[in-house]
């Protein structure tokens, strides 16, 4: 084969600022250890400026190594109206200490843990958003998440 591939760059696209509620923690179930976290507000920034509309949510699974699956659904309204859709999944995983100090609402390197995830976009009024992947790292804080989500080029 003597054609040559594009090589992917990652572009700085959003940042995100997503304000939680308090966990829901529905126990064990047949997947795992459920809980469900609200998205109360927020922020966009980047290609797309805007708030974090309240009622989405964040559908965890948490592992019994502490691992978090993460799935995320919500929607955020730009200044001139315009609706965004957001799904982000991934992982929040790392050492033991580090995911119970997270767990305690204590602040943490980010660079300590692994909290990564990709995030489809939808949206009426940027429907180019749409025909692209991003994925983006993230950290956790106290009520809140936040990420920088990088375009793949």
């Amino acid at each position: 084969m003597t054609e040559t591939l594009p090589i992917p760059a990652l572009v700085p696209s959003l940042h995100v600022r997503v304000e939680l509620a308090q966990p829901e923690d529905h126990g064990r179930t047949a997947v795992g250890h459920r809980r469900v976290v609200p998205i109360v507000g927020g922020s966009v920034g980047g290609d797309f400026t805007g708030t974090i509309l309240p009622g989405g949510a964040d559908w965890q699974v948490v592992r019994d190594d502490g691992t978090i699956e993460i799935d995320s659904r919500y929607s955020a309204r730009s200044d001139d109206g315009a609706l965004l859709y957001i799904r982000a999944i991934g992982l929040r995983t790392g050492p033991a200490e580090v995911l119970a100090a997270l767990g305690r609402g204590e602040q943490v390197d980010p660079r300590s843990y692994y909290f990564r995830t990709t995030v489809w976009l939808e949206s009426s009024a940027r429907p180019e958003l749409a025909n692209r992947l991003f994925v983006a790292a993230c950290a956790r804080r106290r009520s809140e998440v936040v990420y920088t989500a990088y375009r793949v080029s």
